[in-house]
């Protein structure tokens, strides 16, 4: 073979990590102090390879993500309860919009905002209505979706604007976040405020249902007169 050709290269050897002997790649042990070579042969480039740690997520992904599919959630249910149900005709659109200007010429600016601006205001049942039920009512509100459902007998029965802005001053509350107690009370306990008194409303179907209900809630407030059962306020 001349010296032109290409030696084939010698066999990988191994280096003892005890003794420091080079062993031959066949061999499984050190031949001078026996110790296992095994441990050696893994290759060098998978030692050299860092070890890639996947990221953790920070504090504020987890918020920023929590609060986004939580907002998407939202969105889903208020449109849900939007497409199952219908929105208001011109003519019970003009009659909602007559009371809550009357609320606000009457003071209660917060309540009137709230309706004409954040309110979506609906003719019939949504799913969410439909299922839990409701006593007979003249409305219906969903919160926080700011959503009231407003049924017949609330352009009906109330005798005129003043009737059915005591109406939307209750659910308004309910827009704000009270309970029923506090929609009762407050309605009641501003009825002079608002031009709903005794002497032209008593005898209407609205002022006899809620003072019945508001008088079973707040009896301190019907103590007066003399049968100590007459309206205080």
């Amino acid at each position: 073979m001349s010296q032109d050709q290409i030696q084939a290269p010698h066999p990988a050897r191994q280096k003892c990590p005890n003794c420091g002997l080079v062993n031959s790649s066949a061999d499984e042990a050190c031949r001078r102090c026996g110790v296992s070579l095994l441990e050696q042969a893994e290759p060098i480039a998978a030692r050299e390879l860092p070890v890639v740690r996947p990221k953790k997520r920070t504090i504020l992904k987890r918020v920023t993500w929590i609060l986004g599919t939580t907002g998407i959630l939202l969105i889903i249910f208020y449109v849900s309860l939007l497409l199952s149900s219908e929105g208001l005709s011109s003519d019970q659109r003009e009659k909602v919009d007559h009371a809550i200007a009357l609320l606000r010429a009457r003071g209660f600016s917060t309540e009137a905002f709230t309706l004409n601006r954040l309110t979506s205001f609906r003719s019939t049942d949504n799913w969410l209505n439909a299922y839990v039920g409701h006593h007979d009512a003249y409305a219906a509100t969903n919160f926080p979706f700011e959503m009231v459902t407003l049924y017949p007998e609330f352009f009906e029965t109330p005798v005129d604007d003043c009737e059915r802005a005591a109406v939307l001053l209750h659910e308004a509350r309910h827009l704000l976040g009270k309970g029923e107690d506090d929609a009762l009370e407050y309605t009641w306990k501003s009825k002079q405020q608002l031009g709903w008194t005794t002497e032209k409303y008593r005898q209407t179907k609205v002022w006899d249902a809620t003072m019945r209900l508001t008088k079973s809630r707040f009896p301190y407030m019907f103590q007066c007169g003399y049968d100590q059962q007459q309206d205080c306020l």
